[in-house]
């Protein structure tokens, strides 16, 4: 089973790009973050001409989720947002089972500025999924949580981290609460398979980041130990981020025994 999850920043205006990679890469569940559209907006039509059904969770121009899986594939909801915090409002959270296997897929807050408010709400959020997490570890199954946490977990992970030193993507506090995840025990596959770092699932628009491969880590696939007693791959898609009218993240996946 192949399952992939990528930032489309704006599902509208990448459609063709995202419709492409599906085709291309054929994943059996393909999480979604910054949809960037309302529910009745989402264009599922489109996935399913190309063998896909999906689920989301939207809001207008900003946020959203989608989980797509492929034809023949069981899908169901467990949980629509994050819950523990009943005012909060953001279509960041979008659980389902598919085929036996839990898929949690996530938009994390980006946490600038910091501090203040907007970082404050992110480690609210991050202490959140750790509970979720929980919850979901408890029940033994297999599992993935995956998404666009932005969070770099170690310097390792940016081509620079003193450019990106004041970020609140590598702030002490969002490593912190990255790092108590995988102390809870889930594994994070891309790390596992690339254990000297090197390896970025983001490249801003500006300052020709792409072009000099200025990137770094943030988009990232935690397993649970009954999940990750099957992996067998991982991996990013790189040349998605070079394709005219490409998101600024690209696709990562992971590929596990049935």
């Amino acid at each position: 089973m192949r399952i992939a999850t990528f930032n489309i920043n704006g599902i509208k205006a990448r459609l063709p790009r995202l419709l492409e990679w599906l085709e291309e890469t054929q994943p059996d569940v393909a999480c979604l973050q910054e949809i960037k559209s309302q529910d009745d907006g989402f264009p599922a039509a489109e996935f399913e001409k190309v063998g896909y059904q999906a689920i989301w969770h939207g809001q207008k121009s900003f946020n959203g989720v989608a989980i797509l899986t492929r034809d023949g594939l069981s899908m169901t909801e467990r949980q629509r947002g994050l819950p523990g915090d009943d005012s909060d409002d953001h279509a960041r959270y979008l659980e389902a089972e598919v085929d036996g296997v839990v898929i949690a897929n996530l938009y994390l807050p980006n946490g600038n500025p910091q501090p203040g408010p907007k970082f404050d709400y992110k480690l609210a959020w991050m202490e959140r999924l750790r509970a979720r997490m929980a919850a979901i570890w408890a029940e033994e199954k297999p599992a993935i949580v995956l998404g666009d946490f932005n969070v770099i977990p170690e310097d390792k992970d940016v081509w620079s981290p003193p450019a990106m030193a004041d970020d609140a993507l590598m702030q002490p506090a969002s490593r912190d609460a990255y790092a108590r995840l995988l102390a809870d025990g889930w594994t994070d596959a891309l790390d596992t398979l690339n254990p000297r770092g090197g390896v970025w699932t983001f490249w801003d628009y500006q300052r020709g980041a792409w072009q000099r491969d200025h990137g770094f880590r943030i988009d990232h696939c935690l397993l649970s130990p009954e999940l990750a007693d099957r992996l067998q791959a991982a991996g990013v898609d790189k040349d998605a981020r070079g394709r005219d009218k490409a998101s600024d993240h690209a696709p990562v996946w992971v590929k596990v025994a049935a």
